[in-house]
């Protein structure tokens, strides 16, 4: 189960990060929603991670997380923001993919 909480902490990672791109690109009321869905997301992904470190080891937890954000937030800049698809940028967001699955295995 925190494994799970986890996982799910790690994609609302994403989803703030995501609202901060958003409010970047928007003005006006709109920018201030994207913000309210930043604190809401960013409160949902601090909680989940708190209780999913009550279990599991520290540095390992948190190095999920932040692998769940850096390749979640890869992936949506390449597909909502237009970033480019590089090989190079490819190859590593598969690194940090291999490497967050590598951590979970060797993990108890």
């Amino acid at each position: 189960m925190n494994w799970i909480l986890l996982i799910i902490a790690g994609l609302c990672e994403v989803a703030f990060a995501a609202c901060l791109g958003k409010a970047k690109e928007s003005s006006g009321t709109e920018t201030t929603y994207w913000y309210i869905g930043f604190i809401i997301f960013l409160a949902i992904s601090m909680f989940l991670l708190i209780k999913a470190t009550q279990e599991l080891p520290i540095g390992t937890a948190y190095a999920v997380w932040t692998g769940i954000g850096a390749v979640g937030t890869a992936i949506i800049g390449i597909l909502v923001f237009k970033e480019p698809a590089t090989f190079w940028r490819l190859f590593f967001i598969t690194t940090l993919i291999t490497s967050i699955v590598g951590l979970k295995v060797v993990s108890h």
